[in-house]
């Protein structure tokens, strides 16, 4: 079974962190997230693979 594509709600209750942190994130710090239409898409998976490789804590991406 496929793995579901999660809301940004749903992300930021997961890591219990705010909306707007979530797209701070995806522009500051290269959370991974999909653009479908106008809202953001993420896979569980991916965003704990971000989290345990340190990317919730890195400095600003140029």
């Amino acid at each position: 079974m496929a793995e579901p594509w999660l809301p940004a709600d749903d992300v930021a209750a997961h890591l219990g962190i705010t909306k707007d942190t979530v797209y701070t994130w995806i522009a500051e710090k290269a959370m991974p997230a999909h653009k479908v239409g106008r809202l953001w898409k993420f896979q569980a998976s991916e965003i704990d693979d971000w989290v345990r490789r340190g990317g919730a804590a890195r400095e600003r991406v140029s």
